[in-house]
């Protein structure tokens, strides 16, 4: 198909019907072409600029809503009104999100042919919901860029400049108060603030080095507010409560209500019948999982955990003594060979996914039980793909809504042996 058909910068009436991992929507061009088009949702009419032209398909902004999606709403957040990237979701109606994700996952999983193996005898209409609450105010850990005046902000969509005037309503009440907006502090020029909101109520905010794309920083240049240890906790089924306290630059799940929700997943689908009652617990961070697949392999079991982050790994956790936990601070991909033979493996990947090599060396020590966490359903999906070529299949998956108003999500998939 020729591109001379479509030319950078035309603008075409749309009307997308689906929606793409990335936050855009799917339509087509008058030439048949598929055009992923910003500011649009299934159901709109739109009139639209192209902004880059390929062969196969194309790239659009949304000009003009023509004639409005039913399940469009105003944008409540003021930060994504002003151009952040933060609530890319935000002009789609809270309770019609989940489903558009889902159906991007769906889309995902099986667009990938080499996936069939890892679903036989899974239904994927079985793929369940969990939307946590609340849709706004739920973030509780957020890194704001600094400009040259040293002004704090969220960065704009697609773009390192940073919007030092506008509040997000992802973050909870308090979190950004005098950080963001008139008359809000100033920071080193150049640097990254890191703000949390703990399980106590205490705000720490911390001042650190910009870090590359895609990383994360470790270490804390300034404590500006707080100790810069934070505190947060988790229940097991049973009511048991345990504390976490970390770094405020070590992991920890945003929304307010993922970990328990994750928590209460993981402890449901270990068994605790296991040969070997040993749980490895991959990118494990602080060890946020551990009391749930501790608890759920009983007196016996033993839980590894391992993460390369020495922010997450280097202060012991006293309240999980119960569990006798192992830690090791190290790349998974290099640290699975000296660990004991695991019963059940859960595994929490960042957004790059774990790669073929990391499932293929999990594989070959034969857990009878894996629970794949992904963040992204691309990385998931390709995973997902290399546990069928190991010989696993998924017995349960689970999308879970845990960043209202992005298009951003997460899937817990409960794999074992074929």
């Amino acid at each position: 198909m020729s591109s001379s058909r479509l030319t950078p910068r035309e603008v075409l009436t749309l009307s997308p019907t689906s929606m793409a991992h990335g936050g855009e929507a799917i339509a087509h061009a008058p030439d048949g072409r598929v055009v992923f088009v910003s500011g649009a949702i299934p159901g709109d009419t739109v009139k639209a600029r192209l902004s880059k032209v390929k062969v196969r398909w194309a790239r659009a902004e949304t000009l003009e809503v023509v004639k409005p999606s039913p399940d469009r709403v105003d944008v409540a957040c003021p930060a994504a009104r002003a151009g952040a990237g933060c609530c890319d979701y935000s002009y789609i109606a809270p309770e019609t999100q989940p489903a558009l994700k889902r159906a991007i996952l769906m889309g995902q999983v099986g667009g990938r042919s080499s996936i069939s193996g890892v679903l036989d005898g899974f239904d994927s209409s079985e793929v369940s919901i969990v939307a946590l609450e609340p849709h706004f105010g739920w973030r509780t850990r957020v890194r704001l860029g600094v400009d040259a005046s040293g002004k704090a902000g969220l960065r704009r969509a697609r773009s390192n400049q940073i919007l030092t005037d506008h509040a997000c309503t992802q973050v909870v009440d308090g979190l950004l108060e005098g950080l963001v907006g008139e008359g809000a502090r100033r920071f080193s020029p150049g640097s990254e603030v890191i703000a949390v909101m703990d399980s106590r109520g205490e705000r720490h905010v911390v001042e650190t080095r910009r870090a590359q794309r895609g990383k994360r920083v470790e270490r804390m240049d300034t404590v500006v507010e707080g100790s810069g240890v934070v505190t947060e906790e988790i229940q097991t089924l049973n009511g048991e409560t345990y504390t976490f306290e970390f770094p405020a630059t070590a992991f920890w799940q945003a929304h307010a209500a993922a970990p328990q929700a994750y928590s209460f997943i993981i402890e449901d689908w270990v068994s605790g019948d296991y040969a070997s009652p040993v749980g490895w617990d991959l990118y494990g961070g602080v060890g946020a999982f551990i009391p749930a697949i501790g608890t759920a392999l009983g007196s016996d079991g033993r839980v590894v955990s391992v993460d390369f982050s020495e922010s997450a790994t280097r202060m012991e956790q006293p309240g999980l003594e119960p569990f006798h936990p192992e830690v090791v601070n190290s790349r998974v991909e290099t640290g699975l060979a000296s660990l004991p033979q695991p019963g059940v493996v859960v595994l929490d990947p960042p957004r790059i996914g774990a790669g073929h090599e990391v499932v293929e060396a999990i594989a070959s020590a034969k857990p009878e039980q894996v629970i794949h966490i992904g963040c992204d359903p691309a990385t998931f999906s390709r995973d997902l793909s290399s546990w069928g070529q190991m010989g696993y299949r998924v017995k349960d998956m689970v999308l879970v809504d845990a960043f209202p108003g992005t298009h951003h999500f997460e899937v817990l998939a409960n794999l074992r042996p074929a």
